[in-house]
């Protein structure tokens, strides 16, 4: 059964009630048993996503949001069952942060990340390219939380950060990483989520024969080397471990955890066009999620 429901920014909100009796749950907020998913869209990830949910979790009393708006909309909500924010970008969740309804005594609540931790990223770029270590970034201000989580987990590599003014304006923040760099890398901030700034950064990486990594599957099709991303049914897999967690846990934490394990993604042709020959997708998939 979907129910909709207004949400923030008039983005439609998709209600699927997959336990008993789900309509008198959602009408009257309560507490019984019962396995509820908020969905903030249905794009094929999250569609994917909650339908892998009905297959792996059982009438648990819990609520999913999935995607951005979804979140909001549940941290409002009243209801004291477990809550997983699922699917949303450690930018997403850096601007959640200070929500007080995150951190009730009386809910206890996970966060899930869409991407695979930076770590992943890396370990991919060093299966592919074992003797570079110059790695470009080109980001914006507010991708800093990002930038500092690549900086952590970047001991041992030669890391080219440029800013730029917003993901409209790249060019000179490009020319700069590009001359110092042996690969470029696209986070998942606002230049990752642009269809016009990944291709600009594409371009770029194209006409000096760098590679470019990322962590979406567009990225790869759009001409990207590779990119280590989490699937839906991945995903659904770890949210479920999650809900035990949050099921065993006290309120007043947040547990966040970034997509594990990472699946990898290559594009062959811009892999023969650099002259590169590369392990198949299952034996650099294995590498990055080796234990470290």
């Amino acid at each position: 059964m979907t129910l909709l429901l207004p949400c923030l920014r008039a983005l439609r909100v998709a209600l699927w009630c997959l336990g008993p009796m789900c309509a008198v749950l959602f009408a009257h907020h309560a507490t019984a048993v019962g396995l509820t998913v908020l969905l903030a869209d249905d794009s094929a990830p999250h569609a994917e996503f909650a339908r892998q949910m009905r297959a792996t979790i059982d009438d648990a009393p819990v609520t999913i949001a999935v995607g951005m708006a979804a979140a909001r909309a549940a941290i409002a909500r009243p209801g004291v069952e477990p809550l997983l924010l699922a699917m949303l970008t450690q930018l997403d969740y850096e601007s959640l942060r200070g929500d007080p309804g995150l951190l009730r005594a009386d809910r206890r609540v996970g966060v899930l990340l869409r991407d695979p931790a930076m770590a992943d990223q890396l370990a991919l770029i060093d299966a592919v390219l074992p003797q570079k270590r110059r790695l470009g970034v080109v980001a914006t201000v507010e991708s800093a939380p990002l930038v500092r989580e690549l900086e952590r987990a970047a001991a041992g590599w030669d890391l080219k950060v440029q800013y730029a003014p917003d993901p409209t304006a790249l060019a000179a923040a490009l020319r700069l990483v590009v001359a110092r760099s042996d690969a470029l890398m696209v986070l998942p901030d606002r230049i990752g989520d642009s269809q016009a700034a990944t291709l600009a950064v594409l371009h770029a990486g194209a006409g000096a024969t760098l590679p470019v990594f990322g962590a979406s599957d567009g990225l790869v099709r759009s001409g990207g080397l590779a990119a280590a991303v989490s699937t839906p049914t991945q995903l659904a897999t770890q949210a479920r471990a999650i809900v035990q967690k949050l099921q065993r846990g006290a309120g007043g934490v947040v547990l966040v955890e970034a997509a594990t394990p990472a699946t990898v993604r290559v594009n062959i042709t811009v892999a023969r066009g650099l002259g590169l020959r590369l392990p198949d997708e299952r034996e650099l998939t294995e590498r990055v999620t080796a234990p470290r």
